[in-house]
């Protein structure tokens, strides 16, 4: 049973929607990124997003790039990444994607990977630059040991590859609103509402939207027309902001519980 699915079931039932933040694991250490998983699940996260810091994000914005560096300048790897959710959910029950480049999955290998992130407690592995085409033994291992496979969609993604990523995708599709890379913008483009009507028409999954989501006002359009907003560079930034501020986690909390108010 996906925790996931049965997370947006609820949503669905709530009639709500969701709010999915972003880390990167090890920034600006593994210890603050165990504590921050802890209280973005306490600031109303429905979902969490972890990612895993590699050497060349390509998909991402200066703001993710730079939190990608001060990781591995720590040494953090897939592993620390692995061990930080499994020391987490022993306090939390909110679902986890690990969120990674190829690169890293492909040198931890495919069998341990689905073993070890399923023992630490992962519910679903989003891997940005690993292509349906490509993608078919990866989504069956992780489904064999009951982890969804998310794949991204962007407004250039053909309607021909969309029926693909639908066959495999499990959990939810998580939508590109804008081609390029991540990074908080100050609009949202009218792209984003095309895409997820787009994905609606191919697969029965929820939809959430990504990139460039960034402010309450943003999150409330995104819930017009999708299930979820993720929220990644803002939070990202926040957390380089406070670097040095002993009480950087408090002060991210209450970052994220500002992205849902409502009033």
């Amino acid at each position: 049973m996906s925790r996931i699915r049965d997370t947006f079931a609820e949503l669905k039932r709530s009639g709500r929607g969701g709010f999915i933040p972003f880390i990167t694991a090890g920034d600006p250490d593994l210890a603050t990124s165990e504590l921050l998983l802890i209280e973005l699940a306490a600031a109303g996260a429905d979902i969490i997003e972890l990612g895993v810091p590699f050497s060349d994000p390509v998909a991402d914005g200066e703001v993710i790039q730079r939190a990608s560096e001060r990781a591995l300048r720590n040494g953090v790897t897939l592993q620390d990444a692995l061990t930080c959710v499994a020391r987490a959910k022993q306090q939390i029950d909110v679902p986890v994607v690990l969120f990674s480049y190829f690169n890293p999955l492909l040198q931890f290998g495919r069998e341990r990977l689905a073993n070890e992130a399923k023992q630490a407690g992962v519910d679903a592995v989003l891997v940005t630059d690993l292509i349906p085409e490509e993608a078919q033994a990866w989504t069956e291992t992780l489904q064999q040991h009951e982890l969804d496979p998310i794949f991204l969609v962007a407004p250039t993604t053909s309607g021909e590859r969309l029926v693909r990523i639908a066959q495999q995708a499990r959990g939810f599709i998580y939508a590109v609103s804008r081609a390029g890379v991540t990074g908080a913008r100050d609009e949202m483009t009218h792209d984003a509402e095309t895409l997820v009507r787009r994905v609606r028409m191919v697969s029965d999954l929820p939809v959430a939207v990504g990139f460039g989501v960034s402010t309450a006002e943003h999150l409330r359009e995104v819930w017009r027309f999708a299930d979820a907003a993720v929220v990644g560079s803002a939070i990202v930034r926040e957390i380089e902001r406070l670097k040095t501020a002993p009480d950087l986690v408090q002060r991210v909390g209450k970052f994220a519980k500002s992205l849902l108010a409502t009033t």
